[in-house]
């Protein structure tokens, strides 16, 4: 396995990317791998596993912190860990068909962590330039057309010294050119405007709540699998890299649209999330409010393998994850407690740090959604009583958007809604 990582690292990037990809499709593609299950309601990027085993938080921020339990990788299962951002597989191997694909599975993981450790030093060695994207395995589910709305849902691209970004603006029939909110949306891997759009409803939210959103789309030649670069320490500086570009295009919105300045917010999923939280700590003069589902803190990676780190909730790896330059920005975050992808101590470490700026005891309010998941919120309030940070712990829910429709992909229509209590949040968060 060391001399085909030695070997394809010699050729360069370009090749052990090209590697990894077929080896990917390989399992995809292999005809002796197990049948899909049945489709489900949830469109989970990385379903529980198998069991029903839920994973544990690492390191504990603060006392509010559930008590510790063991760690789980960023995979779903007990076993191999996997690399960043990999879906799980739909269903158990019952066959022998399926034990054969689980082995080149298992044979892959070894390899591409070793494949992704080996470019990174590269990185260090003048290739400072090259972005080793995120990979996912099969079973993400796909994205269908929802609705039709009235609006108006406009493309455009914004472009500086960094690079060029296309983006979707919805404007909602009900806007009069007077002063309006804007929400700046960051998708997760592999999705677009138009699947975010869709799985998140917040289109339909901006009819009925009366305000513009915004979609940037990150490109494949940035990164293959459409992940804002979240743990890049070039891109976790103001008026640089993919923060420069997003500011940007929220600028640019706000300079063509009767846009009040009081009231732009930005928030994402997973990457999304993570690079959400990039942008309310580089530019809390810009936006109001962050929203972050299934995210991770600001400086929680500087490289891949930190990134790995931090997604298993590792975080006490990370020490530059303290010294960030966050600002009083309030923040609403959501993580489900079975999440496999992005390890649920993140959203606690978001929430502390949020709770850092507040000025009264939190108050913690259990509650369900009928015919749905439970979840427990936790809201921490400043002085003047305004809410400064809140957090949705989703008990059962895995790495998906919550209460989203199921015409997007990664969403989990079991609730509660994050669309609609993250506007909420926002238009009390001043």
């Amino acid at each position: 396995m060391r001399k085909a990582t030695q070997s394809l690292i010699g050729q360069g990037p370009k090749a052990a990317t090209a590697a990894i990809q077929q080896a990917l499709r390989g399992i995809k593609e292999a005809p002796d791998a197990a049948p899909k299950a049945e489709a489900h309601v949830m469109r989970d990027i990385n379903p529980p596993p198998a069991g029903g085993a839920a994973p544990q938080p690492g390191p504990k921020p603060e006392s509010a912190r559930p008590e510790p339990q063991r760690q789980a990788p960023p995979e779903a299962g007990a076993k191999a860990p996997a690399p960043p951002f990999v879906g799980g597989f739909e269903s158990p191997f019952q066959n022998q068909a399926a034990s054969k694909m689980r082995e080149r599975g298992a044979a892959l993981k070894d390899l591409v962590p070793e494949l992704m450790a080996g470019l990174d030093r590269l990185g260090t060695e003048g290739l400072s330039g090259f972005k080793m994207p995120s990979f996912e395995l099969p079973g993400g589910g796909s994205a269908s057309a929802g609705p039709a709305l009235p609006g108006k849902f406009i493309d455009a691209s914004f472009s500086n010294s960094a690079g060029t970004r296309s983006y979707k603006l919805y404007v909602p029939s009900t806007y009069t050119g007077a002063p309006t909110p804007l929400v700046v949306m960051l998708h997760g891997c592999t999705q677009n405007p138009d699947d975010f759009a869709t799985g998140t409803q917040m289109n339909a939210l901006a009819e009925e709540m009366h305000f513009l959103v915004v979609y940037p789309a990150q490109s494949q030649q940035a990164n293959v699998s459409r992940c804002w670069n979240w743990f890049n320490a070039a891109d976790q500086q103001r008026d640089q890299g993919e923060p420069s570009i997003i500011a940007g295009i929220t600028r640019t919105v706000a300079d063509q649209y009767a846009v009040d300045r009081g009231q732009v917010y930005v928030a994402g999923l997973s990457a999304g999330g993570a690079m959400a939280t990039i942008m309310g700590t580089l530019y809390p003069d810009l936006y109001a409010a962050v929203g972050v589902h299934s995210g991770l803190p600001f400086a929680a990676a500087h490289d891949l393998p930190s990134a790995m780190a931090a997604m298993q909730g590792n975080l006490a790896r990370n020490a530059n994850m303290s010294g960030n330059l966050a600002a009083a920005v309030p923040i609403i975050v959501f993580h489900g407690d079975r999440d496999t992808t992005v390890h649920p101590a993140n959203g606690h470490e978001l929430a502390a740090r949020g709770a850092r700026h507040a000025g009264k005891a939190p108050v913690v309010e259990p509650g369900s959604v009928p015919h749905g998941h439970n979840y427990t919120r936790t809201v921490h309030h400043r002085e003047d009583g305004s809410p400064q940070a809140e957090h949705w712990t989703i008990h059962g829910a895995g790495h998906a958007w919550s209460g989203g429709s199921a015409h997007g992909t990664y969403t989990d229509g079991k609730g509660p809604d994050a669309s609609r209590e993250m506007m909420r949040f926002f238009k009390t968060a001043r």
